[in-house]
């Protein structure tokens, strides 16, 4: 049995270097439609074709290629990094917050792989 329950949806987080032109990319390409641009986070999303999976663009000066980090959505991330800490599981550093936007927390698999859990903050009380 898991220790937390997670939503139906995935985002597929990728470091680039121009959201914008990364954005078209994907629309013209792989026919993804672009949800929103985040300017001041530095941060786009996409619609992918996958039903619960959008597609995340980081922009990042010197992206590493093959950097490729999913973010699993959660209804309640401290209540879940406390679980999974309490399990010894390695988080990368403090939760991040935007205020109005997003909660995240990366943390690792056994290999060291990145995972992200987010909770989005868009209809918070």
């Amino acid at each position: 049995m898991a220790l937390i329950s997670l939503k139906n949806t995935v985002t597929i987080a990728l470091s680039v270097k121009d959201r914008h032109k990364s954005a078209e990319w994907y629309e013209s390409v792989l026919g993804f439609q672009t949800i929103y641009h985040a300017d001041d986070a530095g941060w786009s999303e996409l619609k992918t074709k996958s039903e619960g999976v959008t597609l995340g663009l980081g922009e990042h000066t010197q992206p590493v290629p093959g950097n490729c980090v999913p973010v699993f959505e959660t209804a309640d991330l401290d209540r879940d990094r406390e679980v999974l800490e309490n399990a010894s599981i390695r988080f990368d550093g403090p939760t991040v917050v935007i205020e109005g936007m997003v909660k995240t927390a990366t943390l690792y698999d056994p290999d060291g792989n990145a995972l992200m859990l987010a909770e989005d903050l868009t209809n918070a009380v």
